[in-house]
């Protein structure tokens, strides 16, 4: 995991006594709202509906122990005693006070933490994939690239203020597990004929109002050149994007109006001018690097046989260790997922003493590492199998050991109308709502993968877009309605949901879901997926049944 040099250090301290003195100005009446309103978004302070909300950076979703104690602490000392983990691997605290806050970013940089960058027309934080470097199906580690553009993307002068905010998601993987497909730029690692390994480039994807899948602009890209191509693509962004209309800003908007051949065009001669002026080095390259070396991995850990015991003796153990557990490329080891959906707890939420525990946990069990997927859950990444039997009585303690990941009680769902001030309709109490419906862990089990994104407003944080059924909240004259979408992935086959008709009533959300889902189990083939069906028969079955009596 990399750690902050002194460069670093000062930095995030610096940022912190500047924005301390922006608030006490704001404060005093010196700053108007106007004027501090773009002072706060760089600081990852949004103002909602009934208090502050705080976002905070979780560069491609590691973090360590002591920074999940000092979420723990922030929890209890300046909020209600909970956080809610993001989609974008992130950590969000919905009711800090402005005065506070201040105090809350100088205890996060005590940890290495900051919140620079969260929020704003700016580059954001880099995300990628969760199971990274520890994945069978992996090509090459990507978080020493996420680390690389993380410092390179950190107050970048010229990027300052583009035309609206940009993301970069980077995976290493045959398996597109970081949704690349759906960023602004995607960087995905791959090999060539030759063997040698380098970056695929994607621009152009995003979700929100108007969902896009990425264009691949150059298949093979050396490694060198990583920084000088997305410093092309920015700038061709940067002269070029609307910044007329916020709602056709994004660079998806502009590769649209422009033509993919074109924008593609004048990238590739913005770089052809300045390519060399960017180089990264073999030897920078191997310094980050030496930050992601493998833990001291126990030799002879594939040698125990209680595990297997266990397995053969406890069926709620091997349920859990079926859904909640994925392989690993060390033998002996399972990478774990902590489930964060608990039929009776707000999607991605934790407690201040959830947040303690998994602290504790980590250090006994994965040296003191936990990282954030994009469907709000976290991840174990070297488990022993020695240690699973034990970690899993103890998740089971703390309501962490859902056996649901994957399934379609793992819904992604955004704050909604609850804390929300640009949602449209609620997404808690349906997602609640729902779990309470699909309270039959075979049915689930039986359905087998599903994904259920449900996002309040067209921003579409839950990314309800690529949802094997998505969710989008409405507004109807002041009541709130649904729209459904069927058939989205975020995967290698990305593609965006499809409508299944009018927008249903809030108290009819999920009788349309538990509708759905009995289609497919009625009509499915042997072993079909509910993706692989939609495929297949298309939406007019499911929308047939769902509007029945409409």
């Amino acid at each position: 995991m990399y750690q902050y040099n002194e460069i670093d250090q000062k930095l995030v301290d610096e940022r912190v006594a500047q924005f301390r003195r922006q608030t006490e100005r704001f404060l005093k009446g010196e700053l108007s709202a106007d004027q501090f309103r773009p002072l706060r978004l760089r600081n990852g302070l949004y103002i909602q509906t009934h208090a502050p909300m705080l976002r905070i950076a979780g560069p491609y979703g590691l973090l360590n122990s002591t920074q999940f104690r000092k979420l723990a602490h922030i929890a209890r000392k300046y909020d209600k005693g909970y956080c809610h983990f993001t989609t974008r691997q992130n950590i969000q605290f919905n009711w800090p006070k402005l005065e506070e806050v201040p105090d809350i970013l100088a205890e996060l940089a005590s940890v290495q933490m900051h919140a620079i960058q969260t929020s704003g027309n700016c580059m954001r934080n880099t995300t990628s994939d969760h199971l990274a470097g520890v994945c069978l199906d992996e090509i090459e580690d990507p978080r020493p690239y996420c680390e690389i553009i993380r410092q390179w993307t950190t107050l970048h002068p010229e990027f300052d203020y583009l035309p609206r905010k940009f993301k970069i998601a980077v995976s290493g993987a045959i398996n597109d597990r970081a949704a690349t497909q759906l960023h602004d730029i995607g960087v995905h690692i791959v090999r060539n004929e030759a063997g040698e390994t380098g970056f695929r480039i994607l621009a152009g994807g995003g979700l929100g109002r108007t969902p896009m899948i990425g264009h691949v602009i150059r298949p093979f890209l050396e490694k060198k050149y990583l920084l000088s191509y997305l410093e092309a693509i920015l700038r061709i962004y940067n002269l070029y994007g609307r910044r007329d209309n916020k709602y056709k800003a994004r660079i998806k908007i502009l590769i649209k109006e422009t033509g993919l051949e074109e924008f593609t065009r004048q990238v590739e001669e913005e770089w052809r001018l300045t390519k060399e002026s960017l180089i990264l080095t073999e030897e920078r390259i191997n310094t980050i690097k030496a930050f992601f070396t493998p833990p001291p991995y126990d030799e002879i850990a594939d040698r125990d046989e209680s595990f297997t015991q266990h397995l053969q003796n406890n069926p709620a153990f091997a349920t859990w260790f079926k859904y909640n557990t994925a392989d690993h490329k060390v033998s002996g080891y399972r990478a774990v997922f902590l489930s964060l959906k608990a039929p009776d707890v707000p999607p991605g939420d934790m407690t201040d003493a959830e947040l303690d525990a998994v602290a504790d946990l980590a250090d006994s069990y994965n040296f003191g590492e936990i990282r954030v997927t994009h469907r709000q859950n976290l991840v174990f990444a070297d488990v022993k199998h020695a240690d699973l039997f034990s970690l899993w009585q103890k998740l089971s303690e703390l309501k962490l050991a859902t056996p649901n990941v994957g399934m379609v009680t793992d819904i992604i769902c955004c704050p909604g109308l609850d804390f929300c001030s640009l949602a449209n309709a609620g997404s808690i109490g349906v997602a609640r709502e729902i779990n309470q419906a699909l309270d039959d862990m075979d049915y689930i089990h039986d359905i087998g993968e599903l994904k259920i994104n449900m996002s309040g407003c067209m921003n579409g944080c839950a990314h309800q877009s690529v949802g094997h059924i998505g969710i989008l909240g409405v507004d109807k004259k002041g009541t709130e309605w649904y729209q459904i979408t069927l058939g989205g992935s975020s995967d290698n086959e990305a593609a965006i949901g499809e409508r299944l008709g009018p927008a249903v009533a809030k108290n009819e959300v999920t009788k349309a879901i538990t509708t759905i889902l009995d289609v497919y189990v009625k009509q499915r083939l042997e072993e079909e997926s509910f993706l692989a069906m939609v495929k297949r028969v298309g939406i007019d079955p499911f929308k047939e049944q769902v509007y029945a009596n409409h």
